[in-house]
């Protein structure tokens, strides 16, 4: 049994609720219903309710202890609640069940990323295309449109695969999981499955996007590097995808920093790209977190032309899982202007550096100023003053 913060573990879940068991791939451990204590701080162990109780601890009465009980005289009053946690934990989980076959129902994620991955497989599917497919069911499973012997012979094919590539233990998050992060479904097109390795609950703490093009400036990494310095400072957590150049920079000077950092890949969590940062990947996933919606057998069925399309779905999710995005410097055809329309449909807050407005040729910047609300910045205080107060609660 393990306590948070949770280490690339696969588990079980009970549908919209609480954590219920590890998995470990050699076999199942017996089910046994847990709480987790929701006001743990983050990267400190949470409290483990091994059952559930429903009545209050109290004293034996007195004729129960052997002594008569003294005459008393009985009047109504207004009893305060017990101060169990447990108790009101289960009162809240209870509340939110439909049903109380709905409350005991679980969910193998050991099945659920299998028929995700075969749903992946099938010629034709796209973000989109299975995007839709759950929205017309919004409250299906992946195992729902597959057949249970497919998806967990899929799944251990991905297994294999990963076992193959040096990755033993992974996370794996669904959608209807209390781990799911419900800013996730602010996407277009939202993803049901998420790939982890590292600290899962790193995502709760107030994250924020720092991007730019694969090939800065020496001003613009300098730039970059007081950028970071100063969100840490506030206490920001600093997301990036982890390609060359600028994200490369937001990671690094925030590890140099002592801070946090989350990488968000277009790849699976079994490949590393540029490999040049192979080192900084693994450091990322064994202090703080690496997060992947790449399907492993559909990333190796295509060529990679095909497969960067992974890379512009990123920059999407990457939006959706922080509660701000800024861009360092980017051309008129970077990437990182997908993860800047993605931030604006999403109604999250958009920070464009100064230094993208100085190129006379460049008019994105000025256009997402103009007509998308976004802010123009010269630094961290700028971005901190701005969201002081704001989506720190989201």
């Amino acid at each position: 049994m393990h306590t948070h913060p949770v280490r690339s573990p696969l588990r079980f879940y009970e549908r919209r609720g609480g954590l219920s068991t590890l998995y470990r791939a050699d076999h199942r451990i017996s089910r046994q219903t847990q709480g987790f204590d929701s006001s743990a701080k983050l990267g400190q162990p949470s409290e483990i309710f091994a059952t559930y109780s429903t009545s209050c601890p109290s004293t034996p009465p007195p004729h129960a202890r052997g002594t008569p009980s003294p005459p008393r005289r009985v009047r109504s009053r207004a009893t305060a609640p017990c101060d169990n946690r447990l108790r009101l934990l289960m009162q809240q989980r209870a509340l939110a069940f439909p049903d109380a076959d709905d409350f005991v129902r679980s969910v193998s994620p050991f099945r659920e990323l299998g028929a995700y991955e075969w749903l992946w497989a099938q010629p034709g599917t796209t973000v989109k295309k299975l995007a839709e497919k759950f929205r017309a069911r919004p409250e299906s499973l992946p195992s729902d449109f597959v057949p249970h012997h497919l998806a967990e012979a899929t799944a251990a094919q991905v297994r294999d695969l990963l076992a193959a590539k040096g990755i033993g233990q992974f996370g794996v998050t669904l959608h209807h999981t209390a781990e799911y992060p419900a800013a996730l479904r602010d996407a277009e097109h939202p993803v049901e499955l998420l790939y982890s390795l590292g600290t899962w609950n790193f995502l709760e703490s107030p994250c924020i996007a720092v991007v730019g093009t694969r090939r800065p400036t020496a001003e613009a990494l300098a730039d970059t590097d007081a950028l970071i310095r100063g969100l840490v400072a506030a206490d920001w957590t600093i997301v990036s995808g982890l390609a060359d150049g600028i994200d490369t920079q937001a990671h690094t000077s925030a590890l140099d920093a002592a801070g946090r950092t989350i990488a968000v890949i277009g790849t699976p969590i079994s490949e590393v790209y540029p490999r040049a940062n192979a080192a900084l990947q693994e450091r990322i996933a064994r202090e703080f977190l690496v997060v992947s919606q790449v399907p492993v057998l559909r990333y190796h069925q295509q060529s990679w032309m095909q497969n960067r399309a992974f890379f512009r779905e990123r920059n999407v999710t990457m939006a959706a899982l922080t509660r701000a995005s800024v861009i360092v410097e980017a051309g008129e055809m970077s990437g990182a202007r997908i993860l800047a329309r993605a931030a604006v449909e999403q109604a999250r807050p958009l920070f464009i550096l100064d230094r993208c407005f100085r190129d006379p040729a460049s008019r994105w910047p000025h256009a997402f100023v103009e007509e998308h609300g976004a802010i123009r910045v010269t630094g961290a205080a700028d971005i901190v003053e701005t969201l002081r107060g704001v989506h720190r609660d989201r």
